[in-house]
């Protein structure tokens, strides 16, 4: 499984309806995992975005699936970033020619 970040921003209406996040979090680690990914951990930050969002997903095509489907709901614009752990760019470095 890839590891991806996703970095969300409230959108208006995400702003008025933000004390519903218990339920937004309860929803999306069941979409996550309907789709066969997982939802690691969600920070709140300071500054250009609201949320990090970090889970793993079988592939890029699930993950472009989730950010359209979070997007869909109303509440966060978002920006996903796949990300290679230390293992994986290692093996990526080593095989370079």
């Amino acid at each position: 499984m890839g590891t991806y970040i996703m970095l969300a921003s409230l959108t208006d209406q995400g702003v008025r309806t933000v004390k519903e996040l218990p339920r937004w979090l309860q929803g999306s680690e069941q979409l996550f995992r309907s789709m066969g990914a997982e939802l690691r951990d969600v920070y709140l930050v300071m500054g250009l975005y609201d949320w990090v969002v970090i889970f793993e997903a079988p592939s890029d095509e699930v993950a472009a699936k989730l950010a359209l489907a979070v997007g869909a709901q109303g509440n966060n614009r978002t920006q996903t970033l796949r990300a290679f752990g230390r293992a994986e760019t290692l093996r990526l470095v080593e095989t370079l020619p």
